[in-house]
């Protein structure tokens, strides 16, 4: 049997919903002789009858009955997937892609990034094993190291400066241990650093590096971080100056196809303006004292 021909199906849910030929005509603005043979093509074609037919009209006959129901299914079907489609976002995407720490600070600086009158999506994620950025699409990585090889564009940004820190209320005499990231997650220098300069004061490590603060905070011992992310913290103080070795410029990658997508651009900008306001405290430039409304904040 061949396939049946869904319009053929929709005449058929008319004319079993409308009772004969000419609600349906008038539903369909399709004549109802041409309905009517129609029906009798699909009855033959189905080899069912599917109406039983009088001067009142059409009724549906065992098999109709059954076939109605089908298609009402179907209609549903349909109308939901009509739904899900027109509910689906037709905007471009942005995605910003940074390790834990940088894609934290895009997230709370995110109002800065994205209006909700702007054309475009954003999607603000962790950085994974980046490779070849010349695949890699509608996408700003924000890097250690400028990519050597590939189809991208790049910017360069600030200077990242880390230092060590500890509690606030450890005291600074303390000859406190170590807190490390875990060597199997570890990454960049500024990861492995605490590793490579003090192992055996290791007292305590972790793989996931965004609870490292916290490890510090609680007084676990002492850690490095991004100086913008533990000068931001009233939990902790730094233990000396940025260690300048570990000072890197941040870089913003592009595909170079996407760089003169207006949402590309303008999403490039801005996250380069937002940077460019924060250059001093990325680069630990700003005064490791907290203001007293944080240190409120940090005791509540």
């Amino acid at each position: 049997m061949s396939e049946v021909d869904w319009s053929d199906l929709q005449l058929f849910f008319h004319v079993a919903a409308e009772g004969g030929l000419a609600g349906a005509a008038a539903m369909t603005g399709i004549s109802a002789p041409t309905i009517g043979r129609r029906m009798l093509a699909l009855e033959r074609s189905m080899g069912r009858t599917l109406f039983v037919r009088s001067q009142q009209g059409y009724r549906l006959a065992p098999d109709g009955a059954v076939l109605f129901e089908h298609v009402q299914t179907i209609r549903r079907t349909t109308a939901d997937i009509t739904r899900w489609h027109g509910d689906a976002f037709t905007l471009p995407i942005v995605s910003v892609a940074g390790n834990i720490w940088l894609a934290g600070f895009v997230a709370d600086n995110l109002a800065e990034l994205r209006s909700r009158d702007d054309g475009f999506r954003l999607c603000c994620k962790l950085l994974s094993a980046i490779g070849d950025l010349t695949h890699r699409h509608s996408m700003i990585a924000l890097l250690h190291e400028a990519p050597k090889t590939g189809n991208v564009a790049v910017r360069k940004s600030v200077d990242v400066a880390y230092a060590v820190y500890r509690a606030a209320g450890a005291d600074p005499g303390d000859a406190l241990p170590w807190i490390s990231i875990g060597t199997e997650v570890a990454i960049s220098e500024p990861e492995k650093w605490v590793f490579r300069h003090h192992e055996n004061q290791i007292h305590t490590w972790t793989n996931a590096p965004d609870i490292l603060a916290r490890l510090i905070a609680g007084g676990a011992g002492r850690g490095v971080l991004p100086t913008f992310v533990g000068d931001a913290l009233p939990a902790l103080a730094r233990d000396g100056d940025p260690i300048e070795a570990l000072t890197h410029p941040l870089w913003l990658a592009v595909n170079d196809d996407d760089r003169h997508r207006p949402e590309m651009r303008l999403a490039l900008d801005r996250l380069a303006a937002l940077f460019k306001r924060h250059e001093d405290r990325f680069a630990g430039r700003l005064p490791t004292a907290k203001p007293a409304a944080l240190r409120s904040a940090g005791r509540s």
